[in-house]
């Protein structure tokens, strides 16, 4: 959530383990979305309740008469999981020190309905009151609640099972987002796969519709929010300032999470996302649109014409590439990012297939699951003039926005430390590159 000046994430948590387990609730904040101060643990597990995903809204109005009538409460809505009888029901903390201390309501949960796959509760603003929206899992259902104060909770209607059914559904989100170029929104319902997704294992699908009073309509199909493998369960921040909803994911799978190279932490967030809406051939498309810093510009090439292979003079493990790339007559052209003996990792426009690619087969270590060394393609954008790409790449990840963010594609690599290397590239013919910049 966005509270007084604050970006207030809280993320799952053991801080005994790197695997998943008794989870508590972490908390980090931030004045810009990119450089994060951690707190101390906000709602911590015990041996009879973990603390599994939710959200945290601004109860300003003091609805739920938990905080003051000034300045009200940080409400936080989530899953107590039973670790003995398997349950899952939903329970409220609250703060009044700016999200620094929590305390558990007397009468959680305050939402039981003797189900063991009953989770991830998203709460948002709703006229006079409040939608929670939350997945029964196993049935790949979205349920919506509604709500005058956040404690009494009166079931208000049921989406699905819709688009991707493979796996089962977790954290789900409704935000409305703006459609570009216009004065107007449509209604977004994000929801979270286990398996099935384009890349193998987890990831994200979304639908475009309106909420009709408290039940959500779709509109049109459901598409996938990334391409790559290693984008999951984002949800928006709530009072986030602006037009567009900001979304921030877990940048990891659950085909290989507890076994990815791992010291000091395992997983990570990606970067920050703001959220529009484009039309495209009488469909919304979602666009995702990069938190970051522009940097300095450590290197930067205009019409550059691409026959071969060209090494940039830059060195670096973390860095953001912007490009505008005439096709020509390459049957491919693009990057290739920490870059070393043996290793690299490619993002590349297949101008034949019209495709995006992310290719880590070679990115470093990959033999901790089978499934890992894998290439990663999406759907080109259409359109006249240059591609327009950006690439983030940060240490272990790698973050690819094509159509100024109409595709993206999302991947954690394992290079060595001595891939440090940045090469440019067209083949089956030529390329120009009329604009590229590389930000460290």
């Amino acid at each position: 959530m966005h509270h007084d000046g604050e970006w207030h994430l809280f993320f799952q948590h053991w801080p005994d383990a790197l695997v998943h387990g008794p989870m508590s609730w972490g908390h980090a904040v931030s004045r810009d979305l990119l450089d994060w101060t951690e707190l101390p643990v906000a709602l911590p597990a015990t041996e009879a309740e973990h603390m599994w995903s939710g959200s945290v809204v601004h109860d300003a109005a003091n609805t739920s008469n938990l905080g003051t009538e000034e300045a009200g409460a940080l409400v936080a809505l989530y899953t107590s999981f039973d670790p003995v009888g398997l349950g899952q029901a939903q329970s409220l903390a609250w703060s009044t020190d700016r999200g620094r201390t929590w305390t558990a309501y007397a009468g959680n949960p305050v939402l039981d309905i003797g189900s063991t796959a009953f989770r991830d509760p998203k709460v948002l603003r709703h006229g006079d009151g409040w939608l929670m929206v939350l997945v029964l899992a196993d049935e790949r259902t979205v349920e919506v609640y509604r709500s005058p104060d956040l404690v009494h909770w009166e079931h208000a209607s049921s989406f699905g099972p819709a688009g991707s059914v493979e796996g089962v559904w977790e954290c789900p989100d409704l935000v409305r987002v703006p459609i570009e170029g216009t004065d107007t929104t449509a209604v977004v319902l994000l929801v979270s796969v286990l398996s099935g997704a384009p890349a193998g294992g987890s990831g994200m699908q979304y639908f475009v519709g309106e909420l009709d009073g408290a039940r959500f309509r779709q509109k049109q199909d459901a598409e996938w929010l990334d391409h790559g493998a290693d984008f999951y369960a984002a949800v928006s921040y709530s009072d986030a300032p602006g037009p567009e909803p900001v979304v921030q994911g877990w940048m990891s799978n659950w085909q290989y999470a507890n076994d990815v190279p791992a010291t000091d932490f395992r997983g990570s967030m990606t970067l920050a996302r703001r959220l529009s809406l484009r039309r495209r051939d009488g469909r919304l498309v979602l666009v995702q649109r990069p938190v970051v810093r522009d940097g300095e510009v450590v290197h930067a090439v205009t019409d550059l014409e691409l026959d071969g292979t060209t090494t940039l003079p830059v060195a670096a493990t973390s860095f953001r590439v912007t490009a505008e790339v005439e096709t020509g007559t390459a049957q491919r052209f693009g990057l290739h990012v920490r870059v070393g003996p043996d290793e690299r990792t490619t993002v590349w426009v297949d101008a034949v297939a019209g495709a995006v690619v992310l290719d880590r087969t070679r990115s470093g270590t990959t033999d901790f699951h089978p499934g890992f060394a894998a290439v990663h393609t999406a759907p080109l954008p259409p359109g006249d003039g240059p591609v327009r790409l950006e690439v983030v790449v940060d240490q272990s990840s790698v973050e690819v926005f094509v159509g100024d963010g109409e595709v993206v594609l999302t991947d954690l690599v394992f290079p060595g430390p001595d891939s440090t290397g940045i090469e440019v590239f067209a083949e089956g013919g030529t390329a120009v590159v009329r604009r590229l910049e590389v930000h460290g």
